[in-house]
């Protein structure tokens, strides 16, 4: 009879298929074990990130954290600045305002030159400002435990996520596994505001057979994104005195009159689209004004109004078909009105284009995530849509890469005061991607 050890270096091979039997589930347990026993050690890599605010311009810190974990691990690191000047001329590249050449990316590559899929497990250190101090019960920066969870801007979103995928190496490592693809772990900045740093990697040729984005997807399978389309309006009036205010324009009330239309596209865009795997079909691309900023004298009709908000993009749907329709619609409601026929709303687009992405359900890198998932949890995996804009469109549009979003934390506490992570989450999460890994690139155990 040959050694069980013998028996895992001859079943552990790169097909997702053949994972059966008790080899196989020997191999989990061990996994499981072995993430148990290092439960403190993840949970305090997470404070510790949590601790080292990291918002745009300001990565360095938490990005030498990552790279010394990534070293720790005897991964080959690799520091990968974020020039502009070198994806400017991208297509999906946004100048997000922030700097064009201070910021990098750290990749930890664990690599093999054997036959296995290669797979990227990537998430973002950049996180979104924390809101008034007072919205938070304690510092936005404390990272504290309670009740089993982690709270801290970013815990969410998404440096637990992250973490999970860097655990998940160490997991296999101190078993002894030894891939035969490669894996790269790549912790990225600029997200948030557009994707530069990812878009960095792929200009500069990181590719792989798979990817997994370890966004806080509330452990659901998420193949599919919306995007996401910042715009300005601006609308201009005719100022007077408040006491006449009928010599004059409001700008604030012509206004009304486009945040109406907008209203009713989104509610006619989710008419004409349908689109599997959302949670609900009447919110799968919504439009929201953000921000608006008009006059300058309470006793003044305002003359100039701005607006800035978000246009949703349907799955399949070009970023070009969605702004023309933004576009034709305030177009329509302006020929139609005395004063804006005169003097039409600007539209620009600004920021963030995030385009929509999504990989086939039944790619074979879905379907080995779904039994991952599924062999752990003792539960059925769920599919979904979701309706934010994240760098999976990257993968799927610009570098072909079969990427899925996965991981711990619900979104909806993102970018929330008090936002916070499940440890139960976070554990699920490492020992699925350990999983996944071992599935997807096959490889043997020492």
């Amino acid at each position: 009879h040959l050694s069980i050890r013998r028996q895992r270096q001859m079943c552990i091979r790169d097909s997702p298929y053949i994972y059966t039997g008790k080899i196989m589930t020997k191999i989990q347990k061990e996994i499981a074990g072995t993430i148990k026993a290092c439960q403190n050690e993840i949970v305090e890599f997470i404070q510790e990130a949590v601790r080292l605010p990291s918002l745009a311009d300001n990565e360095g810190p938490v990005q030498k954290l990552i790279a010394d974990k990534l070293r720790s691990l005897d991964l080959y690191v690799e520091r990968i600045p974020v020039h502009f000047e070198k994806i400017k001329a991208h297509p999906a590249f946004c100048d997000d305002g922030y700097s064009p050449d201070s910021r990098y990316n750290i990749l930890g590559n664990w690599q093999n030159e054997k036959a296995g899929k290669s797979l990227i497990l990537n998430g973002h250190v950049d996180v979104v400002p924390t809101g008034p101090p007072e919205n938070w019960n304690e510092s936005a920066w404390s990272g504290t435990l309670i009740k089993n969870r982690i709270y801290g801007r970013g815990s969410c979103d998404m440096k637990a996520g992250l973490s999970a995928g860097i655990f998940a190496v160490e997991i296999l490592k101190k078993l002894g596994f030894a891939p035969n693809g490669s894996v790269q772990i790549q912790s990225v900045v600029g997200e948030e505001s557009g994707g530069c740093g990812t878009l960095a990697n792929i200009v500069n040729g990181y590719t792989a057979d798979g990817a997994v984005i370890l966004e806080p997807t509330s452990l659901r399978i998420c193949p599919i994104q919306s995007g996401a389309l910042t715009f300005s309006i601006t609308i201009h009036g005719r100022a007077t005195h408040a006491a006449t205010r009928w010599e004059g324009v409001s700008a604030i009330e012509k206004f009304e009159l486009v945040h109406q239309v907008i209203q009713e596209l989104e509610k006619d865009r989710h008419q004409s689209f349908h689109v599997q795997y959302y949670e609900r079909s009447d919110r799968v691309a919504p439009i929201n004004i953000g921000t608006i900023r008009s006059g300058d004298w309470h006793s003044t009709v305002p003359e100039k109004l701005t607006a800035e908000g978000r246009l949703g993009v349907f799955p399949g749907e070009s970023a070009g078909e969605a702004r023309t329709a933004l576009e034709e619609a305030i177009g329509k409601i302006a020929a139609r009105d005395k004063w804006l026929a005169k003097e039409p709303p600007k539209v620009q687009w600004i920021d963030g284009q995030f385009e929509s992405g999504q990989t086939s359900v039944e790619h074979p890198l879905v379907k080995t995530l779904l039994g991952c998932h599924e062999s752990v949890t003792n539960d059925k995996g769920q599919l979904e849509g979701v309706t934010y804009g994240s760098d999976l469109r990257l993968f799927t549009n610009y570098a072909k890469i079969p990427t899925v979003l996965y991981g711990p934390g619900d979104v909806r506490t993102a970018h929330s005061a008090n936002e916070y992570v499940e440890i139960e989450h976070v554990m699920t999460a490492v020992e699925v991607i350990a999983n996944l890994i071992v599935r997807w690139c096959g490889g043997t155990i020492k």
